[in-house]
């Protein structure tokens, strides 16, 4: 009996010696973003892409408007047969409109794909330079700060996001424009 009690003394010793050994550090992936001049024009061409998108829906949507203006106006003047065809005129190009809306601005649509095919390679080469840090410095984890993971306290000391940028060639304090 006395030996399974040091046994289990023993072995929860060395469990808390081996998490206090474990070397932890986080990183900032919002400030690194901002320095990789890659990024930043990125950023600017989804948000242009974006725009011009936006204003073709826009535009879909204002002759929807126009048409359904129309429509009412000239109502008192129709014949039930050109009553329905305008509304399911009308109709149909709104289901037109929002059927693009969604394929350009939707979760899976053609923004996402092409803002995922633009920024992945990025994501890719800051996740390498971290995972090369943490090799180096024989660390046990990385955080992000920016990530869902909740850092209530983080002490700067194990802040590693300037040695990321670091380890892509850039310089930590000097934003990309």
């Amino acid at each position: 009996m006395k030996r399974k009690i040091i046994l289990v003394a023993a072995f929860t010793f060395l469990s808390v010696t081996a998490a206090l050994a474990q070397r932890f550090a986080y990183v900032d992936s919002e400030y690194i973003l901002k320095h990789i001049p890659d990024y930043i024009s990125a950023q600017k061409q989804i948000g242009s892409l974006s725009d011009q998108w936006q204003k073709e829906v826009d535009n879909r949507f204002q002759e929807i408007d126009r048409l359904f203006k129309a429509y009412q106006a000239d109502q008192p003047l129709m014949t039930a047969e050109v009553k329905k065809r305008r509304e399911e005129e009308i109709v149909s190009k709104e289901k037109e409109a929002k059927d693009f809306q969604r394929k350009i601005f939707g979760p899976e649509g053609d923004l996402a794909q092409r803002s995922n095919s633009i920024i992945k390679p990025i994501q890719d080469r800051v996740a390498k330079a971290v995972q090369a840090l943490a090799e180096s410095e024989n660390l046990d984890m990385v955080f992000d700060k920016n990530s869902e993971v909740i850092m209530l306290y983080a002490n700067p000391r194990y802040d590693k996001s300037a040695d990321v940028i670091t380890r892509l060639g850039l310089k930590p304090g000097v934003l990309a424009k």
